[in-house]
């Protein structure tokens, strides 16, 4: 058997553990698999008399990671610490410089600087893996990268936040509040300890860049997602939505066009029959289509200690089978420049609205949708006790300048009670 692969790990939290678990409790089925023993030889975190519930006596302790990703008897630098730059970066570069192989479950480090670090690490012909820092458990980058690698993707949908579906389930399932599941999905746990990261759909968005450069063979495009929360989402929006046949998720979208590489994280409407539309609690999903495939649909734990190791695990275990794989699926020297999209695919959407009870207040609103260029699919007109009347509208396919038009449009009608909410319907 080949000489053991000797791993470094930085980082010592819920994944760190998991990763140092899964190493302990099966390390002759990794070794039988892998052709090598895979072998923890230090570790590094910020404190380190924690009782973490796992033994680290066998292992060296360095309280500087960067010292740790420089050691000579380290194969492979795992860097499980988090954070866009800082320790986490630093390390990072260190790795490479010092001729290590990268697995990583940093998102944020890779959204910012993953061009930069690629080029690094194969200009020194050593490999970044970040199976984890995507979906956690779900092998979505393995999937584009080696699976599918003989399609042309034509588009990436999934809810890549698990948190920011269990809030939308949970409001539908209980017909709560947005802010009374928000206290809930934090007593649980769920939420990060900033948490607009979850509910204002940024770190979901860090996922999606890191997948459409895979999938699209584009640098990293961060700064180029339109991202917009959950946080406007409200128990009205889900009730009627169902009604009328359609769940709401935060759903990211990346899609490559004339117009350009669409990047969209934001809440859209999915038919509740449709596989996202049945995707519950903090669970992900992510649709994949080729043109050659089809449509592949892989689901599972977002996050989580097992799910997130087992994807760290699955990396290194590729590095000790002696897979290099390029980080984004072909050399960074030769990815595009993402240029963005100037609009987004046309698609229908979602209107509700209040209107005063009174005759010809529909056949204003159609006015000005028709004025815009909108025509309506559907309409529903609820019952009602009050001197105003709730409105659904789903149109036919339009862009988003549309519908911007013709909301300004509405305002300016009398019927109006107050501003009309827009939400697109991603057919999937």
């Amino acid at each position: 058997m080949s000489q053991p692969l000797r791993l470094g790990i930085a980082g010592l939290g819920t994944v760190g553990i998991g990763v140092v678990k899964i190493i302990q409790r099966q390390a002759d089925l990794l070794a039988k698999r892998a052709g090598r023993e895979i072998e923890i030889v230090a570790v590094s975190a910020r404190t380190r008399d924690k009782d973490r519930g796992v033994r680290l006596n066998a292992y060296d302790w360095e309280d500087d990671p960067v010292t740790l990703a420089q050691r000579a008897d380290i194969d492979v630098f795992v860097e499980l610490m988090g954070g866009a730059d800082g320790p986490a970066k630093a390390a990072t570069e260190a790795a490479i410089s010092s001729g290590k192989d990268v697995v990583t479950a940093n998102k944020a480090m890779l959204a910012l600087h993953g061009q930069q670090l690629a080029t690094a690490a194969e200009a020194k012909d050593r490999v970044i893996r970040f199976e984890a820092a995507v979906a956690g458990g779900i092998p979505v980058i393995k999937a584009l990268g080696e699976g599918l690698a003989g399609n042309e993707i034509e588009r990436v949908v999934g809810v890549m936040n698990g948190t920011c579906n269990f809030i939308l389930t949970q409001m539908e399932s209980t017909g709560s509040s947005y802010q009374e599941i928000f206290d809930q999905a934090a007593a649980l746990g769920y939420l990060e300890a900033d948490p607009t990261l979850d509910v204002g759909g940024i770190d979901a968005a860090h996922k999606l860049a890191l997948l459409a450069s895979v999938a699209f063979g584009t640098k990293v495009a961060f700064d180029d997602v339109q991202i917009e929360g959950i946080e406007r989402i409200s128990i009205e929006d889900i009730t009627l939505a169902a009604d009328m046949g359609f769940r709401i998720k935060l759903l990211g979208v990346a899609q490559m066009s004339g117009r350009g590489l669409e990047q969209r994280m934001s809440p859209c409407l999915v038919p509740a029959n449709s596989p996202l539309g049945q995707l519950e609690n903090a669970m992900n999903m992510v649709v994949l289509e080729g043109n050659s495939v089809g449509q592949i649909v892989l689901r599972g734990a977002g996050a989580g200690e097992g799910p997130t190791a087992s994807a760290v695990m699955g990396d290194v275990m590729d590095i000790a089978r002696g897979m290099r794989l390029a980080t984004f699926g072909q050399p960074a020297k030769t990815l595009a420049d993402a240029r963005p999209a100037t609009t987004s695919i046309p698609a229908p959407y979602y209107l509700r609205m209040k209107l005063l009870d009174k005759p010809g207040a529909l056949a204003k609103i159609a006015t000005a949708l028709g004025a815009a260029g909108i025509s309506i699919d559907r309409m529903r007109q609820y019952g009602h006790t009050d001197p105003s009347a709730p409105v659904l509208i789903v149109t036919h396919k339009t862009s988003p300048s549309a519908i911007s038009d013709a909301i300004e449009g509405m305002k300016e009608i009398d019927v109006m009670v107050d501003e009309p909410v827009a939400i697109r319907i991603e057919t999937v």
